[in-house]
């Protein structure tokens, strides 16, 4: 049987990072579809827009908050996943590089994309 190594069997630091992730991904999400279903504003980004919220530097943070916390959550569940599944040495050590650069491209995109929406000029 091959040995499994998962940051969520050890109840450490990481298994807390990982659930500490959801919960907010959670919350950020209920408010997301609460605006869309019950304020009936059917393209958020205009209303939020319109509303001068994406000038404050309170919403750009929640932005690129959100943005890192998603791509925490999901990197370290998709390496979890992958580890847990057997690989090891080389293979693990390639895939967890490669996520790590997939995500360095993802924030740097998002934080490129929150920039436009929020008018701060991209340098």
């Amino acid at each position: 049987m091959a040995q499994r190594y998962s940051s969520f069997d050890k109840g450490g630091r990481m298994w807390l990072l990982q659930r500490i992730t959801a919960a907010f991904l959670l919350v950020v999400l209920a408010f997301h579809f609460f605006l869309l279903h019950f304020v009936h504003h059917a393209d958020e980004v205009s209303f939020l827009m319109s509303a001068g919220r994406m000038e404050t530097m309170s919403y750009y943070s929640l932005m690129v908050l959100f943005l890192l916390t998603a791509t925490f959550h999901g990197v370290n569940g998709v390496y979890n996943a992958l580890v847990n599944q057997g690989l090891t040495g080389t293979k693990r050590t390639v895939i967890k590089w490669t996520l790590v650069a997939a995500s360095v491209v993802l924030i740097v995109q998002g934080i490129r994309t929150a920039n436009a929406w929020a008018g701060i000029p991209l340098y």
